[in-house]
């Protein structure tokens, strides 16, 4: 299926503006994609006309509400293939996800000895989870090695597995490289251990397909924002059988059944785990971005994107002075690169002279750079409304700046 490019990007109304007396490219999508028309419209028609607050008032306002809130659950079911509408939780972000179950299976399950899995290219919010975990509990956190153009290497992933793996945490693709990791294989292999799966889906979500069931993963962690939603929502799916046991995160309202001084008792999954008034307009948009993704089908998405990142990756190449960082056969549309002798900030400020939005830094992977022994990189990153069009015009910029350096 051929895009209508032009046709999407009409429905994005911040794309269409000027910045620094340049029409606007946007590249930095893996920080946080722009919204469609109908996100926004939805938010402010949640507070126009439904305003009220949820699952607990008897009036028309709080059983629409209530409604459109639990129609959204049911469509994320369905966009990961969740078994069930009960599995998927609401919460701010990935980041708060992990830190969920970190903090309810991690502390009711894990025990002095007990080893945790992450990877070299974990994202901040995927490894100091678990650290804090480690330090209470006396687990162990160990870290998977990757090679030189940044892909797992999976004889010592295997290696390190044991009996006393507990915990697998894995980005499912890399945020600050664009690396695909081969989680099904990894998820196989640590389940023949006994040990559970997290998988990081905060960069995946939004580009590949993806189905809990046929994984078997146990977590799986993404932000609304990534996907054309809104900020401050992220989602946790969790099987039922491991919710079910796990405590709850916060104590408040929604999370109980029954409260007195003596005794609480607390509600059924997924209401166990959202305490309080939740973010309820954000919610009902984010069914507008699944919808709008649904519509154009991932596969029709994925294969933009993908010929988006070929011909970024093959004009960049050609730039005396461009150094490429994360070069994995298997990427989603992530280009991580350096100019000989510049620094990162610099290229980005230039960049955003000529009105090109790039991510510039360590992107909350310091320890992935450390690896590669670098401070930071330029990160252009593309989606569904970028055009090659944009990409020549961040080239030609590109081209520009390395001659400055080359003088």
């Amino acid at each position: 299926m051929s895009l209508n490019v032009e046709k999407i990007r009409a429905e994005f109304p911040v794309l269409h503006q000027e910045v620094n007396g340049k029409p606007l490219v946007y590249f930095d999508n893996a920080a946080t994609t722009q919204k469609p028309k109908s996100v926004i419209d939805a938010l402010g028609n949640y507070y126009k006309l439904d305003n009220s607050n949820i699952h607990r008032g008897a009036h028309t306002l709080a059983d629409r509400a209530t409604r459109y809130f639990e129609d959204t659950r049911t469509a994320l079911k369905a966009f990961i293939n969740a078994k069930e509408d009960s599995e998927i939780i609401f919460t701010k972000g990935t980041t708060e996800s992990i830190n969920l179950v970190a903090s309810t299976f991690g502390r009711k399950f894990l025990k002095q000895g007990d080893e945790i899995l992450i990877s070299t290219m974990e994202h901040h919010a995927n490894i100091v989870p678990w650290q804090m975990l480690c330090e209470e509990s006396g687990a162990v956190l160990k870290v998977i090695p990757i090679d030189e153009s940044g892909e797992i290497i999976f004889e010592e992933f295997e290696k390190l597995l044991s009996e006393k793996t507990k915990i697998l945490a894995i980005v499912h693709a890399s945020n600050a490289l664009g690396t695909i990791n081969p989680v099904k294989e990894m998820i196989q292999a640590a389940k023949k251990q006994g040990a559970k799966v997290l998988l990081d889906g905060a960069q995946s979500t939004s580009h590949l397909h993806i189905d809990v069931q046929e994984l078997d993963c146990d977590f799986l962690c993404f932000s609304a924002h990534k996907l054309f939603g809104p900020t401050g929502l992220g989602v946790l799916y969790g099987k039922r059988e491991l919710l079910e046991v796990m405590p709850p995160y916060q104590g408040g309202g929604e999370m109980i059944k029954e409260v007195s001084f003596d005794k609480t008792t607390y509600n059924e999954i997924p209401f166990k785990f959202e305490a309080g008034t939740p973010n309820i307009a954000d919610v009902i948009a984010f069914k507008k971005a699944i919808e709008f993704i649904n519509t154009l089908g991932k596969d029709a998405i994925k294969q933009h994107e993908d010929a988006l990142l070929d011909y970024a990756v093959n004009a960049l190449s050609e730039i005396k002075g461009f150094i490429p960082v994360g070069t994995a056969r298997d990427k989603v549309s992530v280009v991580s690169f350096n100019i000989n002798g510049m620094h990162p900030f610099d290229v980005g400020v230039m960049l955003d002279a000529n009105g090109i939005a790039v991510r510039t830094g360590h992107h909350c992977t310091q320890p992935l750079m450390q690896r590669f022994g670098l401070e930071g990189t330029v990160r252009a990153s593309f989606s569904v409304y970028n055009t090659q069009t944009e990409i020549d015009q961040m080239v030609s910029s590109v081209i520009k700046i390395a001659k400055i350096k080359n003088k």
